[in-house]
């Protein structure tokens, strides 16, 4: 798509790296835009942006960061929220968006252009902050359009893998009283469409839309029509007596969406998202698809296990890159294994590992570690992986993210499981005379005295576990040559 006629103009983006962002970076790209992403993490982020996209380090909850990465910014599509950060979130978010408009006041921003949630009436916690950082950033000295969408449906969204992991895991299922909770849900491409079009809106003072796709329906019949579509039949039974935090710890251990968002998300799950005001219909040229449509159109890519963004490609909690500031003193195990293959082969159960691949080795031990993770609030092992067969620096592998990758060298593995400290698991493979070396080493930056009793404490499952593992690649990557 051309970008139409206008004066030069350069766009700042924030949440690239989340799943509403990374679809729109795509798309302001080809049209010709000038797009400037801001990310805590940009050594994560600059391996998947297109090229001649500029990524700078910054946190909107770092004033100085941000007025630095505002300099010569025409426009500005926020679209962060703080669900996952270590502060409550509605105090970080309400921080973050007040320090955000008086820097892009002093830096001459043209319009803000913010994604916010449906609801009216008693809020939970969470549509409360995502309207309040709207209010924020409508009333700032900056015209804002806030876009206040229903749940939205797309392949690798939060609430459609929810969906999806329940009807395609459970043929019976007790469901709480949220699923007779009515939405409208509203397809990826859809929310992109009306983010693109405000960016082409001349606007003088703030203005607010609500958007959502082309019916209303409840979550029970979304459950119901995904069973349709993929030809499951599914008995679902709903009961009054599940607290949403009691269904959050059950989403997390049956579906993708772990413990600490999921009670977010089931809690904001009571309130209805329907569209009142339809004046977005009458300003934009957008034809929402229907729910129909929007569930056929994510299983496109679900089907063919890849989505373009997940909802989990955002950095969890407050990480370091390996070689950042250190907690405490470093820990290592390595070990290493001759293999008679080429480095190319060697890599091939590296660069395949995790998923529905699983990790080679204790497998039981790995399914309890995940399930705990998940109880004290971590992302636990459902996330799986974005594609079955390759891997790039940024992409969510289970309970842990890809930090570097090499072709047929090298994968670095930054855990974000719930640790006392921090936590790597790096794979080397070298070219010998007689094949490959391939080195694993496990690294740990224990964070005081309980993280070194928690790696001394695991020191004799690791050194199972990661035994096993090495051998069992060795195993696997003689077997691929001999294929």
């Amino acid at each position: 798509m051309a970008k139409p006629d206008t004066p030069t103009r350069t766009i700042l983006l924030t949440g690239a790296s989340g799943y509403v962002g990374g679809r729109l970076l795509r798309t302001l790209t080809e049209r010709g835009e000038t797009v400037r992403c801001l990310s805590r993490r940009p050594e994560l982020l600059r391996a998947r942006v297109p090229e001649g996209v500029e990524v700078v380090a910054g946190d909107v909850l770092d004033p100085p960061s941000i007025a630095a990465a505002l300099a010569g910014i025409d426009t500005v599509y926020y679209l962060v929220h703080s669900m996952g950060s270590s502060r409550p979130f509605d105090e970080a978010d309400r921080a973050a968006a007040n320090d955000f408009a008086t820097a892009a006041a002093q830096a001459g921003v043209r319009k803000v252009i913010y994604l916010g949630g449906l609801g009216k009436g008693e809020l939970s916690p969470h549509l409360a902050s995502r309207q309040e950082v709207g209010r924020i950033l409508r009333e700032s000295a900056v015209p804002t359009i806030e876009l206040r969408a229903s749940i939205v449906i797309g392949s690798g969204s939060a609430s459609f893998e929810m969906i999806r992991a329940l009807v395609d895991r459970l043929p019976f299922m007790i469901c709480p009283r949220w699923v007779k909770t009515y939405a409208q849900p509203i397809a990826i491409e859809d929310v992109v469409a009306y983010l693109v079009a405000c960016l082409d809106r001349d606007i003088t003072t703030s203005e607010l839309y609500e958007i959502g796709g082309a019916d209303a329906t409840t979550y029970l019949e979304l459950m119901k029509e995904y069973a349709r579509q993929r030809g499951l039949r599914r008995v679902m039974v709903p009961v009054p007596v599940l607290t949403p935090h009691l269904s959050s710890l059950w989403l997390g251990l049956v579906t993708p969406v772990y413990a600490g968002i999921g009670r977010k998300l089931v809690d904001s799950l009571r309130n209805e998202t329907i569209v009142a005001n339809t004046t977005a219909l009458e300003t934009f040229a957008v034809t929402p698809r229907n729910t129909s449509e929007a569930i056929a159109r994510a299983l496109v890519n679900e089907d063919r296990e890849f989505a373009e963004t997940r909802w989990s490609d955002e950095a969890f909690g407050d990480t370091q890159p390996y070689g950042g500031t250190r907690r405490g003193s470093r820990l290592v195990d390595s070990r290493h294994i001759d293999v008679a293959v080429p480095p190319a082969a060697a890599f091939v159960p590296i660069r395949t590992i995790g998923g529905r691949n699983g990790w080679y080795a204790g497998h039981f031990l790995w399914r309890i570690r995940g399930a705990v993770d998940v109880i004290v609030g971590g992302p636990g092992l459902r996330r799986g992986r974005r594609d079955a067969l390759n891997v790039r620096v940024g992409d969510t592998i289970d309970f842990w993210r890809v930090e570097a990758v090499t072709p047929d060298a090298l994968l670095r593995l930054q855990a974000e499981m719930k640790v006392p400290g921090r936590a790597w698991l790096q794979f080397e493979v070298e070219s010998t005379a007689a094949g490959s070396t391939i080195t694993q080493t496990a690294i740990f930056d224990p964070s005081g005295l309980f993280g070194l009793v928690y790696w001394y404490a695991l020191w004799p499952v690791h050194t199972v576990i990661f035994g096993g593992m090495l051998r069992s690649i060795a195993r696997r990557a003689n077997a691929n040559a001999q294929v």
